[in-house]
Formats: C-alpha cells, sequence, structure tokens
C-alpha cells in the first residue's frame, strides 16, 4: 500500500530540500509555507516541529524526507572515489631509469642510515632519500620531533628528546623543520579536495601574537571535523573575516547548506556576502543562535578551540602572524590526529583523503616532495 506521506519525503529529499545541521538534527523546507521545520532525533526517534507531528503525532513527510537523504547520502559516500596517498617506493635506477635494482645493504653516518641501491643494468650504486635530500639528520628523526611537537611538547623539551637517540639539535633547528616541512605538505595538500558535508561551523578563539591579543576564526566541517580554513585577525567583532568563508569555498570547492556561528555581526556580513544569494533556494542557512540544547549547540568548535589554546599555552605564545606553526597544527588536525569522535579516524580519512603508512609524515613529505620535483 502506498504511504503518502512517504512519496512527498521523497519528493522533498529529491529536490534536496533537506538541510543536515548535525546526525540528529536536520531542516526541512516546508512545501507551502516559506519555512522550515527542525527534524530532531530524540531517544532514537525522529520529532518534526510540523503541526502534522506535533498535534497528530505522525511520521511526517519531513520525517521521511530525513531518512530518504540520509540514505541517498550513505550511498553516495560509498560510491565516492577516496584518494589514497601510499609511502613512496624506489622502483627506478636514478641514472638509467632501469627497474632492475636491488637492495644492497645501509649507508651509516653519525646521523643514520640510509638504503643503499645496485643497479643491474649500468652496475651504479646510488641512494635514496625523498624529500630530506642534504639534511643531516635521520628522516625519522625529524618526522619524530614533529610528532612530538604538535602533539604538545615544547621546541626545547623536543630537542632535549631527540638528544636520547643521539640527534644533538637546537630548538630552533625543529622550528626550521617545522617551518620547511609545513609549507611543502600544505603546498602538495592545496591540489587535493576534501570531500566535506554540507554544514560548516565557525567560531573564533583568542590568540598572543607577539604579547598582543589576537583572534583566530576558524572554519570547520561539521560531519568530518575538517579543519577547512582559518584567518588570524585584530579584532573580535569588527574584523572583516569574508576572507575566511571564500577561502573555505576554494579549499572545499563548494558552499555549505547550513552555517553555524554565534551572534556577531562580522559573520553575518560575510555570510551575505560569499554564501548568500539572491534565490531563497541556494542560499545557506545562517543559524546564529547557538544555544545548549540537544544539538543547536557549537561544541564541536569549542573541542577544535581546546585543542588551540592547549597548543598556545605551551609555546607561551606565537611570535608573528604569518607563524608556520598554526598552517602545522591544522595539517595535524585534519591529517596526522585520530580523533575519538570519528571512530580512531582522522578528519581527511572521513573527507575521503587517507594516508598510507605507520609514519604519516614521512608519507606525506615524501609525496609532497616528489610532486614538486
Amino acid at each position: 500500500m502506498i504511504n503518502p506521506r512517504e512519496e512527498k519525503g521523497k519528493e522533498i529529499a529529491s529536490k534536496h530540500d533537506v538541510f543536515r545541521v548535525s546526525d540528529s538534527h536536520y531542516k526541512v523546507h516546508s512545501q507551502t509555507y516559506f519555512k522550515e521545520y527542525d527534524v530532531i532525533k530524540v531517544n532514537d526517534k525522529w520529532e518534526c516541529s510540523c503541526p502534522d507531528h506535533t498535534f497528530r503525532h505522525l511520521c511526517c513527510k519531513h520525517i521521511h524526507a530525513v531518512e530518504i537523504s540520509i540514505k541517498i547520502r550513505e550511498e553516495v559516500k560509498a560510491k565516492t572515489e577516496k584518494v589514497v596517498i601510499s609511502p613512496v617506493s624506489v622502483s627506478n635506477c636514478i641514472y638509467c631509469h632501469s627497474t632492475k635494482i636491488t637492495k644492497d645493504g645501509l649507508r651509516h653516518n653519525k646521523y643514520g642510515s640510509i638504503q643503499k641501491f645496485q643497479c643491474k643494468d649500468c652496475k651504479k650504486y646510488f641512494t635514496i632519500n625523498i624529500g630530506f635530500e642534504k639534511m643531516k639528520h635521520d628522516p625519522k628523526g625529524i618526522t619524530t620531533a614533529m610528532q612530538l611537537y604538535f602533539s604538545g611538547e615544547s621546541l626545547r623539551n623536543v630537542a632535549k628528546s631527540l638528544r636520547l637517540i643521539g640527534m644533538n639539535v637546537t630548538h630552533q633547528t625543529v622550528y626550521n623543520w617545522i617551518e620547511k616541512y609545513t609549507g611543502l605538505m600544505n603546498a602538495y595538500l592545496s591540489k587535493i579536495t576534501p570531500q566535506v558535508g554540507d554544514t560548516w561551523r565557525s567560531d573564533e578563539v583568542f590568540l598572543k601574537i607577539s604579547g598582543n591579543m589576537k583572534y583566530l576564526y576558524a572554519l570547520m566541517d561539521d560531519e568530518t571535523r575538517y579543519w577547512i580554513a582559518s584567518q588570524v585577525a585584530n579584532t573580535k567583532f569588527k574584523e572583516d573575516i569574508t576572507k575566511l568563508f571564500r577561502d573555505g569555498k576554494a579549499i572545499a570547492q563548494k558552499k555549505p547548506k547550513v552555517l553555524i556561528t554565534d551572534g556577531a555581526w562580522n559573520f553575518q556580513e560575510a555570510y551575505r556576502k560569499e554564501f548568500g544569494a539572491r534565490k531563497v533556494s541556494e542560499r545557506a542557512i545562517h543559524i546564529r543562535h547557538i544555544h545548549f540544547k540537544r544539538d543547536m549547540n557549537n561544541n564541536k568548535m569549542e573541542r577544535l578551540n581546546g585543542e588551540v589554546r592547549d597548543r598556545e599555552k605551551v609555546m607561551r605564545g606565537l611570535k608573528k602572524m604569518d607563524t608556520p606553526i598554526l598552517a602545522g597544527y591544522q595539517l595535524f588536525h585534519n591529517y596526522i590526529r585520530p580523533h575519538m569522535g570519528l571512530e580512531g579516524k582522522t578528519p581527511s580519512e572521513v573527507a575521503g583523503i587517507k594516508i598510507e603508512g605507520n609514519n604519516k609524515w614521512l608519507t606525506l613529505i615524501q609525496n609532497a616532495s616528489r610532486n614538486e620535483a
């Protein structure tokens, strides 16, 4: 027997009139009025703010539309082609490009060991240290330093830890590694588009840069927790953050259908410029009044803000506006650090970009260096 409410729900879902705010909160366009209804999951059951559900307690067309939309999104996600970044392997001779190469022991020096190869055709020996050419120190040591630093250690504590494995470096050397490789990896990753969702969140957190109070504005995808873009600003309420949203569109190659922020005027102005549209159907829904009932809070952004604050406490403030530290931490958040809220996956994995290998720093640096060449 045909359920008329379910049929109308299919029609609503096919027109893409269902907007995800979170896993348990959706907004659905009314078919007869210029408004949206809230469909919210309470105790594993969907509730809708429309009169049909509120007064008749029926499974309305809006709830059916949400259920169908979720099913469609899961099917699309399963079919989406993922980007896999694998560790770089040596397959050709660097002299004659022959594939007939064999491993021939290790070349040792006081900073570590590098694999040595011999070509069976030209008989020459060679080593390949992709991404770490002309670096005195072992790649594993350099990537360990980056992992320690972005996990919460200070530059000086990282330098002290490296001495335990025979690497005598200064804290300035560790900073130089971060600056060099963060720039290299971000240039490579900027060419890959993350498959983020349709609901984005934005908020600001205060920082100290050169002893002065500044604000870091961040834009994050709600579904994958992928940190899309950021902008450092001088003021909290008056700063023009249009660039933040413009960068977000360029990185994600799309606009959100729902934007969640607080009520600050500059969020509204930037939203109007970048995510607004003349046609109501093409305009993103802007949720500005954040409160702590159900899923209408900004807890996911507060978690990200907490990560940044914890990192800044160790650094005792940043030294300059264009510091590579913030870009490096954004990279660490997206590609290296697993999140409990994502079942142990990184945001990039959920967004369709998988980094393989036990040492993800090494995989990224090798691929970025090869891509640059």
